[in-house]
């Protein structure tokens, strides 16, 4: 499984940095060709189930997702939200942690592990390449847009 992670710091403070990553139907906006649909009442807590639907046409796959750890930011610390993913093409985890940063900015650590079932192994260098730097642009999008 490869595993990648970046880093972001961000002027926002860290209940707004942690609304914009966690809104999981937003990341439809910043993720091409995809769809959420959430499919538990809300609010968003440990037991959320979600799925990224990706592609076109008959190319499409489901990305079956579960939050696990659901800890908000409060009184200045930091919070946490890990995110195992379940589907049948895609396996593995995601961690998005948001922190105080410097000056009032918040450091935003994204960790992800992922599998790809029926990718061979050789591919994995190249799976984590490409979905760091997805991921990232994504990243980007989600804290850029109020």
């Amino acid at each position: 499984m490869p595993f990648f992670s970046f880093e972001r710091t961000v002027p926002l403070p860290l209940e707004e940095t942690w609304r914009r990553l966690t809104e999981l139907p937003r990341h439809a906006d910043a993720v091409p060709l995809t769809r959420i649909r959430v499919l538990t009442p809300a609010p968003t807590r440990e037991g959320t189930r979600f799925v990224a639907r990706s592609g076109v046409g008959p190319l499409t796959f489901d990305d079956v997702m579960e939050v696990t750890v659901w800890h908000p930011p409060a009184d200045d610390e930091g919070g946490l939200c890990r995110l195992e993913k379940r589907g049948r093409v895609i396996l593995g985890w995601a961690e998005i942690e948001v922190r105080p940063g410097p000056g009032g900015r918040s450091r935003v650590v994204w960790r992800e592990e992922l599998w790809v079932r029926f990718l061979p192994r050789a591919f994995d260098g190249v799976l984590g390449q490409v979905s760091r730097r997805m991921f990232g642009r994504a990243a980007n999008r989600l804290l850029r847009q109020a």
